[in-house]
């Protein structure tokens, strides 16, 4: 394995980064997912607002993605990161507590990212320590 933190600050990067975009894309902008609809429909939204609802989260996945990708450095955006993720994990637990079972449930996509992201904030410490 390389020796360079910033190799696994590039691995995270860009893991990280586009998870969010891809989930803000394929499952809330390109194709309503069914799952999308329960969380959002959950909430007592009516059909209309949760489908504009869940496209608005979708464009904002993407733009999180985005600037992940481009401020990939910054430990604050990476530390708001994680708490997302914890947020979005708080939320099905909430909502839809049955969802946890599933296969490519949330604990299994949304565990690994925050691991990654813990590592991404060590390295980025390491980084910044080398430089100064």
């Amino acid at each position: 394995m390389p020796e360079s933190n910033t190799f696994y600050i590039q691995l995270a990067r860009y893991i990280v980064s586009l998870s969010w975009i891809y989930h803000g894309f394929f499952p809330k902008l390109y194709h309503i997912a069914p799952l999308e609809k329960l969380m959002t429909g959950s909430a007592g939204f009516s059909q209309e607002v949760s489908d504009l609802i869940t496209r608005s989260a979708g464009v904002g996945e993407i733009i999180f993605g985005l600037c992940l990708i481009v401020f990939y450095k910054n430990k604050h955006l990476v530390a708001l990161n994680i708490l997302a993720l914890v947020g979005l994990l708080f939320a099905v637990v909430i909502m839809q507590p049955q969802l946890l079972i599933e296969a490519f449930n949330p604990v299994t996509t949304n565990l690994p990212l925050i691991g990654l992201s813990v590592i991404w904030l060590k390295e980025i410490a390491v980084l910044n320590k080398i430089r100064t």
